[in-house]
């Protein structure tokens, strides 16, 4: 969950930072603030796998446990 919050975080201050880089005529940091959120987008989406690998580890530990029962009757 942490990485997704911080991608989210990250993409937002790269939006920013891209519109103050646009307003001020900077393109360094209109690109900066690109970057960043293209930095963000792949946090929040390696989160996003975190959180789906946890997810079928827990549902394969619950089955696993099921059968564990299932077995000892």
């Amino acid at each position: 969950m942490k990485d997704k919050t911080k991608g989210k975080i990250d993409q937002a201050k790269g939006k920013v930072k891209e519109e103050v880089g646009k307003l001020g005529g900077d393109r360094s940091t209109e690109y900066g603030g690109k970057l960043d959120q293209a930095k963000g987008k792949v946090e929040e989406g390696i989160g996003e796998i975190k959180e789906m690998a946890r997810e079928e580890d827990d549902e394969a530990m619950r089955a696993e446990d099921l059968e564990r029962r299932d077995l000892s009757r």
